[in-house]
């Protein structure tokens, strides 16, 4: 790639030009630009224009001539876990679950178990084959492999590092496994942030991994936030995702599930807790009140049959909301299109969470919640300075395309098929529909055979 002369002192910086887009900024102020282009240095995006300007401007830079593909801000995963590629098609031995406690201890609680860590990083390669694929560049996971607990975290930062992507990672402790397992669960986590040293890298960061209140004693709670606390971290917790988790803590403290949490010192800017499918007004006012993020993951919500969060409520309350997919695909315009729908269905009303809202959470809100962890970073927006994470999608609307029409084009003319590019912090790794960093065919063979094995174990428990 071209470079322009660097300043004294600097290293040059390579040049990628790309042309002849149409670019969606999105950001505070959303243009959609026509033969749009934009100069990528580095890791970041350094100019944005039209083809001719920037052409004229950088002709020494090499040129990615995108052919009138949309050319968006890459996708954000607020909440997943790597961990759950497995169970695709597994079938669980005897009748179905018939809520969500069973589907917890007859899936997830049989699945982690089965784990070694060759499992580990085989899941999450796949996931992350998934994320390249969809344009996913920037993930929160929240592991689990009680069986394989220590060094877990460094399995998947490596397979993250491997495949060029972004993410934050934690350990989910919980007492369901015992006292060991506790401990050694809040010593994954201390290790993991530990070894990040005084701030993340551009491709790792670290959160506090909790289960649930359902499965935290108060003690294992004041041992976690001690933790978190000396490590400048907050945690990643599910939060009252099932009626469960509310009538748990109502038993064990005479206290609903977010009081809980703050008086333990959970909650707070740095914190994300996951669903808050069943929260009430006051605890809505308080997570609003400590600026604790809350994620919003409609398809899961919808799976296991749990309700539907009260998103727009929490909003006007003021609470800082983003959206995950809980371990479904990294496909987040399906996440966004079963948000846009799911609430319609759930209020009977088709004026409930409008497109523009949910683009609100899938791109700003969550670029806001990412600088939890980056704050250097600018992503969800394309401007000069932001994070050159970009997606590549061959979409030609038969409707007039805007920038203030762009949401429902996403949500009603878009598919997974679209998807032709991915860049994330300037590297290219995926171009017409080729992933260049991961092995995509010997990953799934391999997968396929760790699969059979986690399987055949879980049939002998």
């Amino acid at each position: 790639m071209a470079t322009e002369k660097p300043t004294e002192g600097q290293a040059p910086r390579p040049q990628r030009l790309v042309t002849h887009a149409r670019l969606a900024t999105l950001g505070d102020d959303p243009s959609l630009i026509e033969d749009g282009a934009l100069l990528v240095e580095g890791d970041h995006v350094a100019a944005i224009g039209t083809t001719g300007e920037l052409a004229a401007r950088f002709p020494a830079a090499e040129r990615w001539d995108a052919a009138g593909q949309l050319v968006l801000p890459a996708s954000i995963c607020a909440h997943t876990h790597f961990y759950g590629a497995f169970a695709r098609g597994m079938a669980v031995p005897g009748d179905p679950a018939a809520n969500f406690p069973q589907i917890l201890e007859r899936l997830w609680w049989q699945l982690d178990k089965a784990l070694t860590l060759e499992d580990v990083r085989y899941s999450a390669l796949v996931c992350l084959v998934d994320a390249v694929r969809h344009g996913t560049t920037t993930l929160i996971d929240h592991h689990a492999s009680p069986n394989a607990i220590e060094g877990s975290l460094d399995v998947i930062a490596e397979a993250v590092q491997e495949a060029g992507l972004r993410a934050c990672l934690c350990y989910e402790v919980t007492d369901r496994d015992g006292p060991e397992r506790a401990r050694a669960g809040i010593a994954e986590n201390v290790r993991f942030a530990e070894a990040q040293g005084s701030g993340p890298s551009d491709q790792m960061a670290a959160s506090f991994g909790l289960h649930a209140s359902l499965t935290l004693s108060d003690e294992t709670l004041a041992d976690c936030v001690a933790a978190a606390h000396e490590l400048g971290l907050g945690c990643h917790v599910h939060v009252a995702e099932d009626s469960a988790d509310q009538e748990d803590a109502l038993r064990r403290s005479g206290k609903r599930v977010v009081h809980r949490l703050h008086d333990a010192g959970v909650l707070g800017p740095r914190t994300i807790a996951v669903h808050c499918v069943h929260v009430d007004e006051g605890e809505i006012a308080l997570l609003a009140q400590t600026g604790t993020w809350v994620t919003h993951q409609p398809r899961s919500n919808m799976n296991n049959g749990v309700g539907v969060a009260p998103v727009e409520q929490m909003l006007r309350a003021g609470v800082n909301l983003g959206l995950g997919n809980d371990g479904f695909s990294n496909q987040m315009f399906a996440e966004m299109k079963a948000a846009y729908l799911v609430h319609k269905l759930a209020q009977r009303d088709p004026r409930a969470m409008p497109g523009d809202l949910v683009m609100q959470l899938a791109y700003a809100n969550n670029g806001r919640l990412t600088r939890v962890f980056w704050p250097e970073l600018r992503l969800g927006e394309l401007c000069e300075g932001a994070a050159a994470d970009l997606v590549f999608l061959d979409y030609h609307p038969t409707t007039p395309l805007t920038a203030g029409n762009l949401p429902w084009h996403l949500l009603f003319g878009l598919e997974a098929s679209a998807i032709t590019a991915t860049v994330c912090a300037g590297r290219v790794l995926m171009r017409d529909r080729r992933l260049l960093t991961l092995d995509e065919e010997a990953i799934t063979a391999r997968s396929r055979e760790l699969a059979a094995l986690v399987w055949q174990r879980l049939g002998e428990q």
